[in-house]
């Protein structure tokens, strides 16, 4: 059987707009890593209106680092990547630094820890796309991206399943955009207030 004439090779992604266009992402072979699809990103930043220049965002579960790079490409002034692997840290580090992506930093450590430390600083984007096994995530994710982000910023979640407005409202976020791609579904949420 011959390989498709245009498949991508396995294991790797690909920054789809910016500065860093066609830039290639590794995708290592971790369990439950599942980088978010490039319709799926395209569509996120053509809502964000792509040009994110000054922008202060936090990918809380940044696996191959894909969204987060991502808004670093289109002009994000600081992008703070956090996840609890260490090989995922270190290859996002090595990523930004052959990039001279210089407001980019990558950490390890609990994703949802470290977003509830920034409750208060007006994010301007929280990326949210945890493991879809790890249901007990999301709702406190949720909860403390609401706390962190800017009264005009965005919160973006990729899950399983749509999140009615009914089960956000009580977390302080309302639906903006939604779009349902193969088995993601992918949420631009705002604060309640703004």
């Amino acid at each position: 059987m011959k390989p498709a004439a245009h498949a991508r090779a396995p294991g790797e992604v690909r920054i789809i707009g910016g500065q860093w266009k066609r830039t290639r992402l590794p995708v290592l072979d971790r369990p439950g890593l599942r980088p978010t699809p490039d319709r799926v990103r395209e569509t996120l930043f053509n809502w964000l209106g792509q040009d994110l220049t000054g922008w202060r965002c936090m990918d809380v579960f940044a696996g191959t680092g894909a969204l987060g790079l991502e808004a670093a490409s289109r002009g994000a002034a600081e992008v703070l990547l956090v996840e609890h692997d260490g090989a995922l840290v270190q290859q996002i580090t090595r990523l930004a630094e052959r990039l001279q992506a210089s407001g980019v930093t990558a950490r390890r450590g609990d994703g949802v820890a470290r977003l509830a430390q920034q409750a208060g600083t007006g994010l301007d984007l929280v990326l949210l796309d945890p493991p879809f096994d790890a249901q007990a995530l999301f709702t406190p994710a949720l909860q403390a991206a609401a706390r962190a982000v800017a009264p005009r910023g965005y919160v973006y979640l990729e899950a399983p399943a749509r999140w009615s407005d009914e089960a956000l409202a009580p977390l302080g976020l309302a639906l903006a955009r939604y779009l349902k791609a193969g088995v993601s579904h992918a949420h631009l949420l705002r604060r309640a207030d703004s």
